[in-house]
This record gives structure tokens, C-alpha cells and sequence, in this order.
């Protein structure tokens, strides 16, 4: 493909090619015809029936009718709105060149503002400058009566080709795919999807890596450690052996124990490292079995909020070296663990709260 194709609009289907060239045959046509009989039959002459910003008004919407810039407020409001700041600055600017830019950059700030923004505004702005229309009538005969004619013979058009307009967003839940994938992907939807799209490819790659990464940063701010915590705590007391922590540790499958008081506020942890007994000292290994979990545990212990972001856990794993972290609800009590494979767990899937369920004995 060569850079002149690639930067391009892409190409339509010959369904679509006639549709939307027809559309807009009709459509101005229809406009026009309309239009200089109400002129005629109302007696309201202006400088013209039909003005040429309506040309690329026709452009927007029946060619992209997926486009803002092409809802029925924007072309009715913008051309009108733009028409108005037009005739304002011709009335009362006099230098052209001067009229000419307070018009058209006045004629976005208000359809900006409005909530409206038409590209053929600015150029309907322009037009009332340079043919020196200071009738403030102009506005509504016949720039207001062209567009909403032309908004209605859209709608009928695309109604009658069975196009919906405007026409249907995605749905919100559509999952994106990787930002390695995402050219490819545009390319096909793009083809399936069957008209002109007013952005090129790289800026809505951009606007979908952005929104994927803004998605992504929501989904970490909307899970909390309550959610993917372990509820089912196996802990210790600092009075259990050694032995009785390592036999928990054993039969769990697991790598570490917080260590709680009477008021199962954390006190300590004791890992499956702490609890290995010393090789030169096999002779008394008996004894250090019978040793309290007081005497190897950790005393300075890690502990997280349970209403803590996930956001918030990820560098915490990733700086501190810790595997574990005891979770604590508001009164400093152990509610939960959670562990880095929780972590990785929970950014693969969608956030789910997890029933709370009783401490361990």
C-alpha cells in the first residue's frame, strides 16, 4: 500500500458508494427544490435559497453517519450559530481580513460552547463575512431552513436504505484487544463496518490504547482488598510451637502465618524460612520444635487495609520484596491475606466481591 492510499480515506463497497453518493444527490436536491419555493411563496428574499456550506454539511451526513460533527444539533445549530457570528462580524468589524478570522474562530468558540461544532459552520461564518450579510434574517432563511431540510432528508434517507442514524455505538461492555492486535483489528472493523470514519487510523489507535490503559486503571481504583483476599486464615498464636506452625504450614500448602493476639490484632508472621531448622544445630532440633512461635516470628510486620485499591497493592508487592500481607479491617483485627498470585489473579479477571467468611480456628 502506498503512503498516498494508507493516509487516505479508506475505500467503500459499491452498496455503499451509490448509497451515500445518491443520498446526497436527493437529498441537496430535495433541499434546494424546498427551499426556493418557501422563498418564493413567503416573499422573503435574501441573497440566496440555498448557500454552499450545505454542500459539506451534505458530506457529513450522508457519508459519516457514525460522526458528532453530524447529528441533526450539530448541523442545524452550528450553520446557524456560525451564520450569526458571520453577520455580527460584518456589521461590526471593519477590516475583511479581520471580520474573516474574529468570524470563523468566533463561530467555533459558540458552537464549542453549544455543543454543537460543524466544520461547514466555520464556513458558513466566512461566507456571511465575505458577501458583507448584515441581515440577521440570513440565519434562518435560508441557512437555518437548509439544514434542518437537509438533517430530514438524511434521516429519511438512511431510514429508507435501512442505515441507522445516528448511527449505533458499540456496546460499552466490547472487550479491547491487545494494543500489539489493535492495527489489524481496526483494519477489519473498519472494512465490516462500511463507511468512511472522519479519523485516521493511528489517532484512534491512540484514542483506544488510551482508553484501554484509562479502562485498565478504573477496573485496579475498583477492586478493594476485601475482594480478592484470602478469607480462610490460617494463622498462629505466639505461644503455638514451632512445630504446631510448621505442621499448619505443611498441611495447607502454605508459605507464611500471621501472628495474632487475643484480639487477633496482627503481632508478628512466621514464614516456612523462619521455621527451618538451623543444620548445625540437628542435636537440639527436638528442643527448637518445642520452641514458641514467638521466638522466630517477624515482629515488624506489613499489614493492608481491606479497603485498600488493588492500584495501591501492585507496587507494594512489586518494590517491598513482601509475598504476603495480612489484611486488617477498621479495628486493626486480621480479616484476610492476600498474596501476589492474588494480585496476578485479580488483573486477569473482572472484579467480583467475595462473600466474607470466618477466621480459622
Amino acid at each position: 500500500m502506498s503512503a498516498v492510499q494508507a493516509a487516505g480515506s479508506p475505500r467503500v463497497g459499491i452498496v455503499e458508494w451509490l448509497r451515500v453518493s445518491l443520498g446526497a444527490v436527493l437529498g441537496v436536491a430535495v433541499v434546494g427544490a424546498i427551499s426556493q419555493w418557501v422563498e418564493g411563496a413567503s416573499g422573503w428574499t435574501q441573497v440566496a435559497w440555498l448557500v454552499a456550506p450545505i454542500g459539506a454539511s451534505a458530506v457529513i451526513v450522508f457519508a459519516l453517519p457514525s460522526s458528532p460533527l453530524g447529528r441533526p444539533w450539530s448541523v442545524v445549530g452550528g450553520n446557524t450559530l456560525g451564520t450569526l457570528t458571520g453577520i455580527l462580524c460584518a456589521a461590526w468589524i471593519g477590516p475583511p481580513w479581520l471580520a474573516s478570522g474574529l468570524a470563523v474562530g468566533g463561530a467555533i468558540a459558540l458552537m464549542l460552547q453549544a455543543r454543537c461544532l460543524h466544520p461547514p459552520g466555520g464556513a458558513a461564518a466566512l461566507l456571511a463575512v465575505l458577501t458583507h450579510t448584515t441581515d440577521w434574517r440570513f440565519a434562518f432563511m435560508p441557512v437555518a431552513l437548509n439544514s434542518a431540510l437537509l438533517v430530514g432528508a438524511a434521516l429519511l434517507w438512511h431510514a429508507a436504505t435501512r442505515r441507522a442514524h445516528p448511527a449505533a455505538q458499540p456496546a460499552p461492555e466490547a472487550l479491547l484487544p491487545n494494543t500489539d492486535d489493535l492495527s489489524s483489528a481496526i483494519d477489519a472493523a473498519v472494512a465490516r463496518y462500511g463507511e468512511v470514519l472522519d479519523i485516521d487510523r493511528a489517532t484512534l489507535r491512540g484514542l483506544l490504547e488510551d482508553a484501554q490503559t484509562e479502562a485498565y486503571r478504573q477496573r485496579l481504583n475498583a477492586v478493594s482488598c476485601a475482594d480478592i483476599m484470602q478469607h480462610e486464615v490460617q494463622f498462629a498464636r505466639p505461644d503455638d510451637t514451632l512445630a504446631d506452625a510448621q505442621n499448619r504450614l505443611t498441611e495447607h500448602g502454605i508459605k507464611a502465618l500471621p501472628v495474632i493476639d487475643k484480639n487477633r490484632q496482627v503481632v508478628g508472621i512466621v514464614t516456612a524460612a523462619d521455621l527451618r531448622p538451623d543444620p548445625d544445630s540437628a542435636p537440639s532440633a527436638m528442643r527448637e520444635s518445642s520452641a514458641p512461635v514467638a521466638a522466630r516470628m517477624t515482629r515488624q510486620v506489613r499489614v493492608v487495609s481491606e479497603t485498600r485499591h488493588l492500584s495501591e497493592l501492585i507496587p507494594l508487592f512489586a518494590s517491598s520484596g513482601h509475598h504476603h500481607l495480612p489484611v486488617i479491617d477498621a479495628s486493626a483485627r486480621l480479616v484476610g491475606m492476600i498474596t501476589q498470585s492474588d494480585v496476578m489473579q485479580a488483573l486477569h479477571r473482572a472484579p467480583q466481591a467475595t462473600a466474607t467468611a470466618p477466621l480459622s480456628a
